[in-house]
């Protein structure tokens, strides 16, 4: 089917909007209620299993032969504890799961609560995974739907049969519980109020965080470009531009100085631009993703490029500005503009056939559902995103959260990265609604198919040197599907795989213990390696990838030249002092 039938346009969309304002208020109004979350698409997941579950007795039959065996297993459990809690457990906790490892869960009556929820996790797993039938979405969906529902359950979430807080409980004699009491109290009012959790003022942006000196040399209705000042009295003749996602405020690269990619950057010689996006409201409903690239990034490189003259630039992007970087790369070399020298994508993908479990919330009912929430207001709400991601790691952001502030009554401590992530940001209506169709439905990019000027781009446009970073656990862009770059590109690929996750795995400043990461280079030609493989063979290396990368931009920059300072470029003078006016917009 010819693409322009198969994919309607944002403007036809917008030519149906006032026949469906009763649909988009009553799907709204929903939204409100579920986080966003498509009813429908829900029940059709659930119903797809159920029918399926039912036409199966094979299915049922390994089900009911599995709970009798698990059944048996525990009671054989239950009678060995009762006489020796050291006995032989019937199950293990997976290695991620942290709730029973305390030695007070080892003793009866505790051993046998969390052994018993353990295996009934592992039943309904059983329960919803190779049903036949039941395609790959909804099974994902109903395991994930599962899961949280049990988690919900877990006896670590309880007084009562939490051993560990009993006991805490008993020491303090229920002070932790009126600590619980007060900051249940305190985050309800800063819920009510809007304010952000406790402790998020110590980290005043452009004060405490985003304090590396430089001015705003450029600005327009959606971007301000940062520059910094030098460090150092030369500098590398070819500027890096920074690209973050609109998702996040860009200062997450610039939080504290002890921990800012920025800062390590300028120190290292090199001419920094950031890009700050402005945080959008209804006004900017109707931006869609071509103005974020013309706009954002094309815009942002032609200033750059005037106030560096004659030098190629480093782009570098992060997250979503990684993919949109890549998109606009894609189109320089389709179109022979040669103004870029190298391309980092920081924890960015350019296929999204495998994105990971943010999938789950993304199919042709969902994103319906979702655009008719944003009609109503004209962009997606911070807390609605926010709330996607929690539930991606439920058990570690919302119960084991809620467990240690209202019931252990300890507030976790706060510090800058915590505090980035609580200054949301918000996505227009139009843009986030291309961004899901075209890339996490469509795979268009991926594919050859996404329209730059009205024509295809594609990677393999891309032959410029690339740096790609991943994570090793990354909820939102999973290192497989970051890897996936090397095949798309004919371009040189140094692929890095770190340890952490999407925010701390990329801020990952030299001299932090524990940190390690992999690396290779794929040269031009060379045979193709899966990622497992790759893995397998990969340079492990301690400590940070800023070095490695450093490095790798050094070699790829030409001779050194004079410092430039911000606003003496002509046409481009300082504006204002960096953070700048858009990353304090609330």
């Amino acid at each position: 089917m010819d693409d322009t039938v198969k994919r309607r346009t944002v403007e036809e969309q917008a030519a149906a909007a006032p026949r469906r304002m009763a649909d988009q208020s009553l799907n709204a109004l929903v939204g409100m209620l579920t986080g966003g979350l498509s009813p429908s698409a829900l029940n059709q997941a659930w119903w797809d299993w159920a029918q399926h579950l039912l036409m199966s007795p094979d299915k049922q039959a390994a089900l009911l032969g599995k709970a009798v065996r698990k059944w048996q297993r525990f009671g054989s459990y239950c009678e060995r504890a009762c006489r020796d809690a050291s006995c032989e457990r019937c199950i293990e906790p997976l290695p991620q799961d942290k709730r029973f490892r305390g030695d007070a869960w080892q003793r009866w009556p505790f051993n046998m609560l969390y052994q018993g929820f353990l295996l009934q996790q592992q039943w309904w797993h059983a329960a919803t995974t190779d049903v036949p039938g039941v395609s790959r979405h909804h099974e994902a969906m109903v395991t994930f739907g599962a899961r949280q529902m049990l988690d919900v359950w877990s006896p670590s979430n309880f007084l009562a049969t939490n051993p560990e807080l009993i006991e805490q409980t008993r020491r303090e004699g229920g002070a932790n519980l009126a600590r619980g009491a007060s900051n249940l109290r305190e985050d309800w009012q800063r819920q009510l109020t809007g304010q952000g959790p406790v402790g998020v003022e110590d980290y005043r942006v452009g004060q405490d965080v985003a304090v590396t000196p430089g001015q705003v040399v450029y600005r327009n209705r959606l971007i301000e470009l940062i520059q910094y000042r030098p460090a150092t009295d030369k500098v590398h003749a070819e500027p890096v531009l920074i690209v973050p996602a609109w998702i996040m405020k860009y200062y997450i690269l610039d939080l504290s100085p002890e921990n800012s990619l920025v800062r390590y950057l300028v120190e290292q010689g090199h001419t920094v631009f950031v890009l700050s996006w402005k945080n959008p409201g209804g006004a900017e409903r109707d931006l869609g993703m071509a103005d974020y690239r013309r706009l954002g990034v094309m815009a942002a490189l032609d200033a750059v490029t005037a106030i560096c003259p004659q030098q190629r630039v480093h782009g570098v992007g992060y997250c979503l500005g990684g993919t949109l970087l890549a998109i606009a790369a894609a189109a320089m070399g389709r179109d022979g503009d040669e103004r870029l020298a190298s391309l980092t994508l920081l924890a960015a993908q350019t296929d999204f056939s495998e994105a990971g479990e943010l999938m789950l919330f993304i199919d042709e009912d969902q994103v319906r559902f979702l655009e008719d929430t944003m009609a109503v207001k004209g962009y997606l709400d911070t807390r609605q995103m926010a709330g996607a991601f929690q539930l991606l790691r439920s058990k570690d952001l919302i119960w084991s959260a809620m467990v240690r502030s209202y019931l252990a009554g300890e507030r976790p401590p706060m510090f800058d990265l915590m505090a980035w992530n609580a200054d949301g940001t918000r996505m227009p209506a139009r843009m986030h609604s291309e961004y899901l169709r075209w890339l996490f439905l469509d795979n268009d990019l991926a594919g050859g198919r996404y329209r730059v000027d009205g024509r295809p781009v594609s990677l393999t446009d891309i032959e410029i040197p690339v740096f790609a970073v991943s994570t090793l656990k990354d909820h939102v862009a999973p290192w497989r599907s970051v890897y996936k770059v090397q095949w798309l590109t004919p371009a040189e690929v140094t692929f890095v795989l770190s340890s952490g996750g999407h925010n701390a795995g990329i801020v990952n400043p030299p001299g932090h213990s524990r940190r390690f990461h992999q690396i290779s280079t794929i040269h031009q030609g060379e045979p193709f390696v899966d990622p497992d493989g790759w893995q397998a063979k990969a340079v492990h290396h301690e400590g940070s990838w800023w070095p490695c990368w450093q490095g790798w931009l050094e070699r790829r920059s030409g001779e050194w030249v004079p410092a430039r300072e911000p606003g003496a470029a002509p046409g481009y003078p300082a504006l204002d002092e960096a953070p700048g006016r858009y990353v304090l917009e609330p």
